[in-house]
């Protein structure tokens, strides 16, 4: 029997909730899977912190996936009404649960990279995508234009139809880049297939969700012309800095 809002509002631990599970939104009492929501929990010192791993250890509570979601359950006070008692909120949490999401794409990007998954370097790359191999690109967010073109191209060139289209992510700083894949000026790179990728892939698109408020329902799955699937930084005043 489906559960109530009001019974479902506060979960019984991170280990309760399953990958396809669906629980409340405790700001709109909207039932959602968990992978369009985040995870908050009570901390040590009684202040709320997002789990945006969903691993963290305590029950929770569920807000919907979106940075203004997180800002208006801040105004209304719904933190400790959903948590039944005074926690300390702090007024950046949006800002943090970005971070945290930042973090957690940067970490599966590096696992992949360590696995193999992950090819760096222009000639490199253009080569992999002549080979039909490549799940996404990643360029750094101030990457040339014309590099990316040249790229978009190569991309192309493997499709003698002219159909088919391709994850590119250049949401990421490349000093972010060069972090995460352990190496220096990291301005485009190839994600091979692999668990790993597929993660990497799910977290950079919640954290695309959780910025622009696109969730899956409303989410234009259309490529564009040239072919590209693009996830990309903010342009619009939305601060940054599954599988998941």
């Amino acid at each position: 029997m489906l559960a109530t809002a009001q019974d479902s509002e506060l979960d019984r631990g991170a280990t309760s909730v399953g990958a396809g599970a669906e629980r409340f939104c405790a700001l709109t009492r909207t039932l959602l899977p968990v992978s369009d929501m985040i995870r908050f929990v009570v901390g040590p010192a009684g202040e709320v912190v997002p789990d945006v791993k969903r691993k963290l250890p305590g029950r929770g509570i569920w807000i919907t996936a979106r940075r203004v979601s997180i800002e208006e359950a801040v105004k209304r006070n719904v933190f400790a009404r959903g948590f039944k008692r005074d926690v300390k909120v702090s007024r950046d949490l949006a800002d943090e649960t970005d971070r945290l999401l930042v973090r957690a794409a940067l970490d599966a990007l590096a696992m992949a990279g360590k696995a193999g998954a992950v090819i760096g370097g222009f000639a490199k790359v253009e080569a992999a995508l002549g080979h039909g191999e490549v799940e996404a690109l990643i360029h750094a967010s101030d990457a040339a234009e014309d590099g990316k073109r040249k790229l978009m191209q190569a991309f192309r060139r493997t499709r003698e139809d002219e159909t088919g289209e391709i994850a590119v992510i250049s949401i990421f700083g490349g000093t972010e880049l060069d972090l995460a894949l352990n190496r220096p000026n990291v301005v485009h790179a190839a994600l091979l297939a692999g668990p790993g990728s597929e993660t990497f892939i799910a977290r950079v698109t919640r954290l695309q969700r959780f910025r622009t408020g696109n969730l899956p329902v409303d989410t234009n799955a259309t490529a564009p012309a040239d072919g590209a699937n693009e996830l990309s930084a903010p342009t619009d005043g939305a601060q940054g800095n599954s599988t998941e």
